[in-house]
């Protein structure tokens, strides 16, 4: 009996550990980040969406978008060092104020949102130094 209350604490114990490395990694708006983004959304980025864009100040916006490019430029796995596409801060700015505008858009992801828009910015550049 003994044995079988120590195996149950020690699972407590184990997911109570768990929990408290989950919510540390959280982290709120306004403090500085390891990525050297600054002020952020206060919301993880994998889950801020375009209410959270609207509701932001515009620090915490550049604090996003810095973690967005830093997310979004990272090592791609397989490609030998290669990195993903990035937006530049004013295109990311001007596209999330545009997308996030309409209401039906309040619980798009912004990490979706500049994924997509990113994977096409090479495309983009090239139009536009064309003149198209």
């Amino acid at each position: 009996m003994k044995a079988r209350l120590r195996a149950a604490a020690g699972v407590v114990l184990a997911a109570a550990l768990a929990a408290l490395a989950v919510a540390g990694c959280g982290g709120g708006s306004g403090e500085a980040h390891e990525d050297g983004a600054g002020a952020r959304i206060g919301v993880p980025l994998r889950l801020a969406d375009c209410t959270d864009w609207k509701q932001a100040d515009v620090a915490e916006r550049l604090g996003t978008l810095g973690q967005l490019s830093g997310f979004a430029g990272g090592e791609v796995a397989g490609t030998g060092g290669g990195t993903g596409p990035v937006l530049a801060e004013e295109r990311a700015y001007d596209l999330f104020q545009g997308y996030c505008r309409p209401g039906f858009a309040r619980s798009f992801k912004l990490y979706k949102l500049y994924g997509r828009a990113a994977g096409f910015a090479a495309y983009a550049e090239v139009a536009e130094a064309a003149g198209d």
